[in-house]
């Protein structure tokens, strides 16, 4: 007679608990991956918001235009307030894409998860005060 080879139930049994346990001690690290994934896209979109502002000003600085008066950047005309992008049209017209994001109010840029835009993951640009100091951008993620 020839010798069967193979795993008891008892064995298999063992090695489907030390699986479950380590799924078990896993599944948490990576089902927060997701929070950190939108406030990642969250800051890279106040990263991206902040590079169109201060390109446009430094466009404006080397065309030696008037604070006010709107550039061109990419065949765009950008609105100009105190020599920084407008938070209402200038600053979308800067950026040119916005993809994974919705324009919500002047200068507020949200995250879209499922279609929706998410109140608590945002982007909000506002104005400069004054001619030549930088405008303001707030970062909201906590909730994302």
């Amino acid at each position: 007679m020839k010798k069967q080879a193979g795993f008891t139930l008892i064995e298999l049994v063992v090695v489907i608990v030390i699986l479950g346990i380590l799924a078990a001690t896993a599944l948490p690290r990576f089902s927060n991956l997701q929070d950190e994934a939108r406030t990642a896209t969250v800051n890279g979109m106040q990263g991206a918001v902040r590079a169109a502002a201060t390109l446009a000003h430094a466009t404006q600085l080397a065309q030696n235009y008037a604070i006010g008066i709107a550039v061109t950047m990419e065949g765009a005309s950008v609105a100009m307030v105190n020599a920084y992008p407008s938070d209402t049209v200038g600053i979308r017209a800067a950026m040119n894409d916005i993809s994974g994001f919705t324009y919500v109010s002047p200068g507020a840029f949200a995250a879209v998860q499922n279609g929706a835009a998410m109140a608590t993951c945002r982007v909000t640009y506002t104005d400069p005060a004054a001619a030549n100091t930088p405008p303001t951008i707030v970062t909201v993620t906590s909730g994302c």
